[in-house]
């Protein structure tokens, strides 16, 4: 013999009328709790507690279907079938919840960004990471893999930069000495930013 299930109603009175934060999925309770049922010497503490919280979570949920609904249909999976999902639109939240994680502090500015303010320099405007190969037709990055920077590295005739001449690199093939500079620069610039990152710490 199955025992028959009780359920509960779905209507609930309570002496001072509940509110919510549906935004929130919250719902505010401020009736006075029966010190005796609480008091840690009852038995039946836990199943007062239960059906409290279980009269709220009901009006919070009558709340919630009492909101406009659509439905959506999604295509068939991969079992041939479709199926349907009703979404509810919730309101704004009307409750200001505290941060999870503190405020992050504003980053120190660099050392260019305080000698740019002491001059007045404006920073420039960014003109993208892409350029135009006339050559080729087609827009290339500026700099990086493939990078219009590194046209010279593909040139079979390269013309002697009249700085060199007379000197040790007049010698040294333009192009490697281009790739020479590059890293040079790169590792110029690696060491600047480890500068600047100890000087904000």
């Amino acid at each position: 013999m199955s025992e028959e299930r009780e359920y509960k109603p779905v209507t609930v009175e309570k002496p001072i009328p509940v509110t919510y934060d549906l935004g929130n999925l919250t719902v505010f309770d401020s009736n006075a709790l029966d010190s005796q049922q609480l008091s840690t010497n009852n038995p039946d503490r836990e199943e007062y507690i239960k059906s409290i919280s279980r009269d709220n979570a009901q009006l919070l949920i009558n709340q919630i279907l009492s909101l406009p609904m659509k439905t959506t249909t999604e295509s068939a999976g991969s079992n041939g079938q479709s199926s349907s999902i009703t979404l509810v639109q919730l309101p704004q939240p009307t409750t200001e919840l505290p941060r999870e994680k503190p405020i992050p502090k504003a980053k120190e500015p660099t050392k260019w960004e305080q000698f740019a303010a002491r001059k007045g320099i404006q920073a420039k405007e960014k003109s993208g990471k892409m350029v135009y190969d006339e050559a080729t037709g087609e827009w290339v990055p500026k700099w990086g893999y493939k990078g219009k920077n590194k046209d010279l590295d593909n040139q079979w005739l390269v013309e002697v930069d009249d700085k060199v001449k007379g000197t040790a690199d007049e010698l040294i093939d333009p192009r490697t000495l281009s790739r020479a500079e590059r890293k040079q620069l790169v590792k110029k610039n690696e060491l600047q930013q480890k500068r600047n990152l100890k000087n904000n710490d």
